[in-house]
């Protein structure tokens, strides 16, 4: 009976065979990639390294993983943002520099084609018929334009903008660029266009 018992918390206590994170990472970059709708379970196991009933149990059904994948994206582009847009030590120019630079290289970190955004990429086709992603994609993009009011009010409390500047109107400006960028960069431009483009369009931010 002990011997039983030794096995059985030896089986019980048997590490994983995959890394939940990197199985994530995989996940995403299939969903990146393809789409959602054209994303199947089985090519994320395969990218994954895993089989189907694992991958499932590890993550649920198709909508829960990219819910996942979603989340993850989004905390990994926002701490390039945030460090960034917090920095004290940058000018508003420097700061809103970095932060468009941080997303360009995300957006063409692939080993093919440029991706652009995750989000932008895969989460508005399917926020028009899925309440879910839809509710995640809005208050991502709240989040965003945020953040970027506060660095810009910021700004206007140093003397770098115009007392009068509207810092909410000019913070979605200051994303829309950032969607201008993305959708830019996945309809086949060159990082150095959309570097052009950003650092143009920055000065005209920060006039």
């Amino acid at each position: 009976m002990a011997q039983n018992k030794s096995t059985e918390s030896k089986g019980r206590g048997r590490p994983r065979a995959y890394d939940p994170q990197a199985a994530l990472q995989q996940a995403l970059v299939v969903f990146w990639n393809t789409g959602y709708s054209g994303a199947s379970l089985d090519s994320i196991a395969t990218a994954a390294g895993m089989n189907r009933p694992s991958l499932y149990a590890a993550f649920g059904d198709k909508h829960a993983l990219y819910i996942k994948a979603l989340d993850q994206y989004w905390e990994t582009a926002h701490a390039a943002m945030r460090a960034a847009l917090t920095d004290p030590g940058l000018t508003l120019e420097q700061a809103l520099t970095g932060f468009y630079e941080g997303q360009l290289a995300i957006y063409f970190s692939g080993d093919g084609q440029p991706r652009g955004c995750f989000a932008i990429g895969t989460a508005t086709t399917e926020a028009v018929e899925n309440q879910q992603i839809r509710d995640v994609l809005s208050l991502r993009l709240s989040q965003l334009d945020a953040d970027l009011e506060t660095r810009l009010q910021t700004a206007i409390n140093a003397g770098e903008l115009s007392s009068g500047t509207d810092a909410a109107a000019r913070a979605v400006l200051a994303s829309s660029l950032l969607h201008s960028i993305s959708i830019r960069a996945r309809a086949g431009k060159s990082r150095d266009e959309l570097t052009g483009l950003m650092r143009d369009a920055v000065h005209v931010i920060c006039g």
